[in-house]
């Protein structure tokens, strides 16, 4: 089982020199996968938890793949399909892939922001079949499976982003669930994959109560999380240390600490 960091490419604390800390973090800590998120227009709604400046993730992908080497895949968690025509979506991740040695994995989702929607032109309510036929006129342009095509995951735990999933994806990826709640859903469902995104969030004592995300909680927790994942069939599990306060940008190195400590522990007890 492979695992990820999401890095923040947005907040008052980010940066090219920060972005260059972050890959030099995520590379030396040996994880496999550095991924970002999307947004384009950073409304109201968007900037309380996603502020200025937000870097565009393909750029950033893009200057990453050379800051990082050629081993640590790179991956969007999630772009917005419906802010963006599917051809274009579909040229941007391709030639990424390609320039990259083949190590993008286009994370997908229907998005959330409604704000956002209105200033894009693009109507809110309809997210949803504007992303089936985003993820259609991909498999139409790309064709079959193959080194030359990015892995697509399909973010969302609603009955309609797991059908999309199942029907689009190369893997379901849930967003900040408890374990339980994504064995229920694996159980129900025949997926083609799964690889979530997780919390990071290290706690002295263990935190109590079944509704506890994965990844919250002390290393023990979340090194069980892990297992337990792995045991689910996770292919991939990807930390996400963003708690939604800007602020935190402004303090990387708490994110830093708690992934080492993470990665640290999980290779003692793995």
């Amino acid at each position: 089982m492979q695992l990820g960091v999401n890095v923040p490419n947005f907040g008052p604390g980010t940066d090219p020199g920060v972005l260059r800390e972050w890959a030099r973090v995520v590379t030396g800590l040996g994880f496999d996968l550095l991924m970002v998120s999307d947004h384009v227009a950073v409304t109201p709604d968007v900037a309380q938890r996603y502020p200025e400046p937000f870097y565009d993730p393909f750029t950033t992908l893009s200057w990453l793949a050379g800051v990082c080497g050629d081993r640590v895949r790179l991956g969007t968690t999630v772009l917005v399909l419906p802010y963006r025509h599917p051809l274009l979506v579909a040229r941007m991740a391709s030639s990424l892939h390609r320039l990259s040695g083949g190590r993008f994995v286009l994370g997908v989702g229907v998005g959330w922001a409604r704000q956002e929607f209105d200033a894009l032109g693009v109507p809110f309510s309809e997210r949803g079949w504007l992303t089936d036929d985003c993820l259609r006129v991909l498999r139409e342009t790309w064709g079959a499976r193959g080194p030359d095509v990015p892995e697509v995951w399909v973010g969302g735990h609603s009955g309609p982003a797991i059908r999309r999933a199942a029907a689009f994806g190369d893997a379901w990826h849930p967003l900040r669930l408890p374990v339980a709640r994504m064995r229920e859903v694996l159980a129900e469902h025949a997926l083609p994959g799964f690889a979530p995104r997780i919390a990071l969030r290290l706690t002295d004592a263990p935190v109590e109560g079944s509704d506890r995300p994965a990844g919250v909680g002390s290393l023990e927790q979340v090194a069980g999380d892990l297992r337990e994942l792995r045991e689910l069939g996770s292919e991939v599990v990807v930390f996400d240390p963003y708690e939604g306060d800007p602020a935190q940008t402004l303090r990387p190195e708490e994110a830093w600490r708690s992934l080492t400590a993470v990665t640290e522990y999980w290779r003692k007890v793995s």
